[in-house]
C-alpha cells in the first residue's frame, strides 16, 4: 500500500521479512500475551536475532544501517499485526530509548551496552514523563545532585514508563541545575536495573496496549556513577526534543498500520455479513464511508514516508512530524470508530481483534504528544 516512489528495494525486503515475522510468531500467540501484561522476553530475543532492534544502528553493533523509512516500515508492520501493545514494547526498545544512548553516549558506553541492545538482550526503557509534569519537560521535578566528583544521587519519580518492569536499562531525564533555566538544567542518565535507590514501584494497569507492560518508577537517594551522564550534562532537554521528531514519525506510522489493519478486516466483514437480503457491502453509506476513510489512511502514509524520507536527507521536519502525530492520531481513532461500528454488536464483545484495536488506539491521541500540543507545534511553524 506504500507508495514505491519513497521507497528503495532493501525496504520492500525488510517489510516482508517484518510482515512474516508477525504472521508467524506474533498473531498466533499474541493474545496470551494480553493476559499475562508483557511480551516474553525470548520473542524480543528473536526479534533481535532477526536484526529488527539493529534496523538503524551501525555495523559495528550488529545493525543494518538503513534509514528513517526502515523505521517507519518497522512501526507500520507492528501496527498492522493488531497488537498494539506488543508493538508499543518493541517501537520503545528500538526507537524511543536506546536511541538516547546512541545519540549522545560515549564509545565507551556504546560498546558496553549496543550489542546486546541490538541482540535483544538488552531491553531499553526512557523515564521522562513524571506525575505531575506529563507533555512538558521543562517541568520535570527529579532530582540528580552530585555527590563527590564521581557520583550522582537522583530522586524522584517517572511514571506511564513503558517497558519498565521489563527493561535492563534505563535513560532518566533529571534536574542537575535547579538554578538554571528549565532548558538548560536537565540531564539523561544511564540507569542500570538493580541500582540500589531505584525500584518500580507498581506496574500500571492500562485501557489498551494491555500486553505492554507500564510502570511507575522511583528512586530514593540512588547512587549511580557520573560515568553514567548520557551526552552533555544540562544538555538532556535538547536530547529529549531531538528524539521526538523520530518518535512522533514512528507512533504516526505505527497508526497507520493499525488504521490499515482495521479497514482491511472490516472490509472482510461488511462483504460477508448478511443483513436485509444482501451483503453489508451492498449499502452505499458504507461503501462510501470505508472509501473515504481509506482514501484519508493512504494520504496520511504518503505524508509518513515522504517525511520519513527528508528526514533521513537531513532536512527539518519538525512541523510535518508535528502535523503526522496530530493527523495520525486522531485518524486511527475515527477509522475504528466506523470500524467498530460496522462490525456491529460482535464487535463490542471482548476478544474480538477490532474490539481489542480500538482500546489500542485511543492512546494514539495522547502518548508522544498529545494532539493539541502537536497542533501547537505546527501553528507556531506556519
Amino acid at each position: 500500500m506504500t507508495d514505491t516512489m519513497f521507497l528503495e528495494p532493501e525496504h520492500a525486503l525488510l517489510r516482508d521479512q517484518i510482515r512474516r515475522f508477525v504472521t508467524a510468531d506474533i498473531q498466533p500467540h499474541a493474545d496470551a500475551w494480553e493476559e499475562e501484561g508483557r511480551v516474553p522476553r525470548d520473542v524480543l530475543r528473536r526479534m533481535g536475532a532477526l536484526g529488527f532492534f539493529g534496523i538503524r544502528y551501525p555495523d559495528r553493533y550488529g545493525g543494518a544501517e538503513m534509514d528513517t523509512r526502515a523505521t517507519a516500515i518497522w512501526a507500520e508492520e507492528l501496527g498492522r499485526s493488531t497488537f498494539s501493545g506488543v508493538a508499543i514494547t518493541a517501537l520503545v526498545h528500538t526507537d524511543m530509548a536506546s536511541v538516547h544512548l546512541f545519540n549522545a553516549g560515549t564509545d565507551a558506553q556504546r560498546d558496553r551496552w549496543m550489542p546486546g541492545i541490538v541482540s535483544g538482550e538488552v531491553i531499553t526503557a526512557v523515564g521522562v514523563t513524571e506525575p505531575g509534569a506529563g507533555s512538558d519537560v521543562k517541568a520535570i521535578r527529579t532530582t540528580a545532585r552530585r555527590k563527590g566528583n564521581d557520583r550522582f544521587v537522583l530522586n524522584g519519580s517517572k511514571v506511564f514508563i513503558t517497558n519498565g518492569v521489563l527493561g535492563d536499562l534505563y535513560c532518566i531525564a533529571a534536574r542537575t541545575d535547579p538554578e538554571a533555566p528549565p532548558a538548560k538544567g536537565v540531564t539523561m542518565f544511564l540507569v542500570e536495573k538493580g541500582t540500589p535507590g531505584f525500584t518500580v514501584a507498581r506496574q500500571l494497569d492500562k485501557h489498551g496496549w494491555r500486553s505492554s507492560d507500564t510502570a511507575e518508577l522511583h528512586f530514593d537517594d540512588c547512587e549511580i556513577p557520573a560515568a553514567n551522564i548520557l551526552g552533555q550534562e544540562g544538555g538532556g532537554f535538547y536530547a529529549i526534543m531531538r528524539n521526538f521528531q523520530n518518535e512522533r514519525i514512528v507512533l504516526g506510522a505505527m497508526a497507520v498500520g493499525e488504521a490499515q489493519a482495521a479497514l482491511d478486516l472490516t472490509l472482510d466483514h461488511v462483504k460477508s455479513r448478511k443483513a436485509f437480503g444482501g451483503v453489508l457491502w451492498d449499502k452505499q453509506a458504507i461503501r462510501q464511508r470505508l472509501a473515504m476513510l481509506q482514501a484519508r489512511v493512504t494520504a496520511a502514509r504518503h505524508l509518513v514516508y515522504a517525511t520519513a524520507m527528508r528526514d533521513a536527507q537531513g532536512e527539518d521536519v519538525v512541523k510535518e512530524v508535528s502535523m503526522i502525530k496530530a493527523l495520525c492520531g486522531e485518524l486511527v481513532n475515527e477509522v475504528m470508530y466506523d470500524c467498530l461500528q460496522f462490525h456491529g454488536g460482535s464487535g463490542y464483545m471482548t476478544g474480538t481483534p477490532i474490539e481489542r484495536m480500538t482500546r489500542d488506539a485511543r492512546v494514539q491521541a495522547i502518548g508522544g504528544g498529545a494532539t493539541e500540543v502537536m497542533l501547537e507545534e505546527v501553528a507556531k511553524r506556519m
